[in-house]
């Protein structure tokens, strides 16, 4: 990393995150400035930018969002957000931290079947009609939700885009994804609820009076558009189904959301300017460009030259090149995302496990995946749900800062990696 480029490229990047930190100018404008300096420096260009699979924007991320952004616009109209809030609520009785839990361990199972980017899309929604009727700020339970689909996308090899790439390289299948990470996840879960009911205890305010008119209320009348309501949970249940059988049907998930979304705006009373006003287009423009600044580091060769300094370090111990693997990769995939982060190590773990004589029970790979994905809460940046939650939390007049989120995502990160290496070494080596 001895040339201009590389140099440059480090300079826009951490300057760009930087304001986004700062919150002194709005972190789309950074994003979009900072791609299009990448390209004038020539960190990047458009080909790569736009064609790349390597270095270029996730279109399947984006066209996944914008189709499951679509899918929601419409259930919306029907009420059902209302209704579930409402059910969700007289469920837990109305006692705010059972609202957090109930929804934490929804949102963390959910994330395990789908991506967790369509599993804060669905939840988010009826988070803010909890919060409204409770009385209660709605940034506490959405960061918390957060948190939980990131945790819980660990657990599946479809649960977060990351572990697909890992599954592919290391040759892994869904159930050693089951096997090996589930376990783990499940103790996170209960770790994560813990931390949820300290570090969020001042937004459980119990309103005796809110509570008695919540538990009153009748969820069914919520329901506004019965027929469109079956419509879209057919469909929705139909791209759920798209999701699940990806390793069957080789369809990327992007296409499986576009297609439902088409779908249903042609099946049912739903106007297709209506339901693409529902869209999060800054949301959108704000991953296209920090997927070019990201970009702009790997075509420079900056992340490259970050693996090899990890792989020197790592050497041929195998304890510890795991625990290091899984500590780096928890601090870098809180800085940039952990798709590319993955994409660019999986070649750097393949050589480790190679020269480490194949690696007891894949352990290093684990260990990639484990820091990778459970990295992704350090930060408001980190991982593709968290930008999507604070674009909708935005949308809905309740904005959540950068370090609002950071400040609760460091420590829900340090523990849970803290928690992750003593089960790395207890299974692995203490007793594997």
């Amino acid at each position: 990393m001895n040339d201009f480029h590389s140099w440059a490229a480090v300079v826009v990047f951490v300057g760009a995150y930087a304001l986004i930190i700062s919150e002194k100018i709005h972190r789309v404008a950074v994003a979009l400035g900072g791609a299009g300096l990448m390209m004038a420096i020539r960190a990047t260009d458009d080909k790569s930018a736009f064609y790349s699979e390597r270095s270029g924007i996730d279109w399947n991320v984006i066209f996944l969002l914008m189709g499951m952004m679509m899918i929601v616009g419409v259930l919306k109209k029907t009420g059902m957000f209302e209704y579930l809030a409402i059910w969700s609520v007289k469920r837990a009785r109305a006692k705010p931290f059972r609202v957090m839990a109930m929804l934490v361990v929804i949102t963390a199972v959910a994330s395990a079947l789908l991506d967790n980017v369509t599993t804060v899309l669905l939840i988010a929604p009826v988070t803010l009609l909890v919060c409204e009727r409770l009385g209660l700020p709605a940034a506490p339970f959405l960061i918390a939700e957060v948190f939980a689909s990131n945790v819980g996308g660990t657990s599946t090899l479809v649960g977060d885009p990351p572990n697909i790439i890992i599954a592919s390289r290391a040759g892994l299948t869904f159930n050693d994804f089951l096997v090996h990470l589930t376990p783990i996840v499940a103790v996170l879960l209960l770790v994560l609820l813990a931390l949820c009911r300290v570090l969020f205890r001042k937004a459980f305010v119990y309103d005796d009076d809110r509570a008695v008119e919540i538990m009153a209320l009748e969820e069914r009348e919520a329901i506004r558009d019965p027929r469109l309501l079956v419509q879209g949970l057919i469909v929705l249940t139909l791209v759920v189904a798209g999701f699940v059988l990806h390793p069957v049907l080789r369809y990327e998930p992007s296409i499986v959301a576009l297609l439902g979304a088409g779908l249903l705006i042609a099946i049912s009373t739903a106007e297709t300017g209506e339901v693409l006003k529902e869209v999060e287009w800054p949301t959108l423009a704000f991953f296209a460009g920090l997927f070019i600044m990201i970009g702009g580091l790997i075509d420079t060769g900056v992340i490259s030259e970050i693996s090899r300094q990890l792989a020197d370090l790592i050497g041929g111990n195998e304890l510890g090149g795991s625990l290091t693997l899984l500590s780096a990769s928890a601090v870098l995939s809180g800085v940039v995302d952990n798709i590319p982060y993955v994409a660019t190590m999986a070649p750097v773990t393949s050589d480790l496990v190679r020269d480490m004589g194949g690696a007891s029970d894949h352990v290093m790979w684990w260990a990639l995946a484990l820091g990778a994905d459970l990295g992704g809460n350090a930060t408001a940046i980190g991982a593709s749900a968290n930008v999507v939650v604070l674009g909708i939390a935005e949308r809905n007049r309740q904005p959540i800062s950068f370090w609002q989120f950071t400040k609760y995502g460091l420590i829900v990160t340090a523990v849970t990696v803290a928690v992750t290496i003593g089960y790395v070494w207890l299974r692995y080596f203490a007793f594997g």
